[in-house]
Parts: structure tokens; sequence; C-alpha cells
């Protein structure tokens, strides 16, 4: 399409967590295992990469690695997959991120969490974003979604949207009118002097936000969270399958 720029060729996806609250799903599984109308969390991120033209994978691992990576193994035709092992100490979204830095081609690079479902109205999400990102304003884009549209949300929202599209938090706990959707594109410059091995994405995030280069896309499908085991049959339910 004239004018979209490319889709970063990498993509980082956080599939480490310990799945502590998908229990009982994750009892015999890893939570990107949890299937969602037939289809499982992983499975369903590497669509929508693969419909992007993403063509290089890197996926932390940490409970039931094993699972994980025999899964990847299906799809070796369609990603080049890189495997960042975190079985001996499960690091964080911000100790993932820096432990797989180097072994992310290109940048900026695509990041997504692995307990969320979305639809796209339009373009692919990922493609939406691409055509967004500004390296010269830019350390971070994520994906937001108002939060009367955040399906299963058991938040209060995330995030202020002022009108340049920055993103910001400031002040105590409160509602906020956007939910992140676990979806960013981030550059690798942000990716540095992390404060400890074990820590969470939130530092980059606030150090993003503190320099004005924190911006926000908002997302025109259907984004539910998926991250608990109630929430997998209420999507299927508004996705309009089963019953």
């Amino acid at each position: 399409m004239a004018g979209m720029k490319a889709v970063p060729e990498t993509a980082m996806i956080m599939a480490a967590g310990k799945g502590t609250r998908m229990m009982p799903l994750t009892k015999d599984r890893p939570k990107p295992l949890v299937r969602v109308a037939g289809t499982t969390l992983l499975d369903h991120v590497l669509v929508h990469l693969r419909n992007a033209g993403v063509g290089r994978i890197v996926v932390n691992v940490h409970y039931m690695a094993d699972q994980i990576e025999a899964h990847l193994a299906a799809h070796a035709g369609d990603f080049a997959v890189t495997v960042s092992d975190e079985r001996a100490l499960l690091l964080d979204t911000g100790g993932g991120l820096v432990q797989a830095r180097d072994m992310i081609a290109g940048d900026p690079f695509i990041c997504v969490n692995a307990d969320n479902w979305w639809t796209d109205s339009g373009d692919n999400a990922f493609r939406r974003m691409a055509d967004m990102w500004d390296g010269d304003r830019m350390d971070v884009l994520m994906l937001v979604v108002p939060f009367e549209r955040a399906g299963n949300t058991q938040g209060t929202g995330d995030f202020d949207l002022d009108e340049q599209g920055r993103l910001s938090r400031e002040g105590g706990k409160r509602a906020r009118p956007y939910v992140w959707t676990g979806v960013q594109m981030l550059s690798k410059r942000l990716i540095v002097d992390a404060p400890e091995a074990v820590f969470s994405t939130n530092v980059f995030w606030d150090r993003a936000i503190a320099a004005g280069r924190c911006f926000g896309l908002v997302h025109e499908g259907q984004w539910f969270d998926v991250g608990y085991p109630e929430a997998i049959g209420m999507t299927e339910a508004a996705l309009g399958y089963g019953g």
C-alpha cells in the first residue's frame, strides 16, 4: 500500500509467566497454550504477526518451557524462532526484554503479551502501529483501547492520552480512559540501564513518559483480557462461539 511504512521484522512474545492467574487451566500447560475458541493464545498472536509480515520472533520461556518450545517447533516454516530461556530465573517483563535485546534483529521491534485476544477492524493492528511509528519522536508506541471497549478487564484503565497522542499516568491510582492491550512497539535504545536483573517494563515506560516519548494508538477492533479462567468463556461468547 502506497505510503505505508514497513512493519518491524522482529517481534518478541512474552510467554514466560507462571500462569498463576490462569489456574487451574495452567496446571498441565503454560498460559500461552491455553485455548480460546479452539486456538491457543500463542497461535492467535502468531496469526496476527504473520498477517503483518513479521518473519522473526523471539519468545521468552519459563513455566513448562518445553511445551512452548515444542509448539514453536511446529511453526519453524513460518518464522525464524529464537528462544530466550528464563528457566533458571523469571526476569519479569523488563528483565526479559534486557536478556532478549541482543537476540532481536532490527529496531524498532514489536512486543506482545500472550494473554490478550483481539480482532482487527480495518487494517492489521501491527501495520497501523508501524505506519504511526516515528523514531524521531517515539521510544514506545502502545496499542490502547478505550476503557469502555476493554473486554473482561479487571482494571480501572492504565493511561491518559493527549491530543498529540502522548500517553501519561500522572498522579495516584485512579480511573483512566485507556487500557493497554499488551501490544507495543519499542526502540532498543530504551532497553538500557537496567536497575536490576528482575524488574517490570514500567521502568522503561516511565522513562519514556518523562521524556515525552511514550505514545498511544487507539485500537479499532475488539479486545479482550484473557488472563484469567472466567475470561475464556466470556470472550468466546462475545465473539459468537459456543452456546
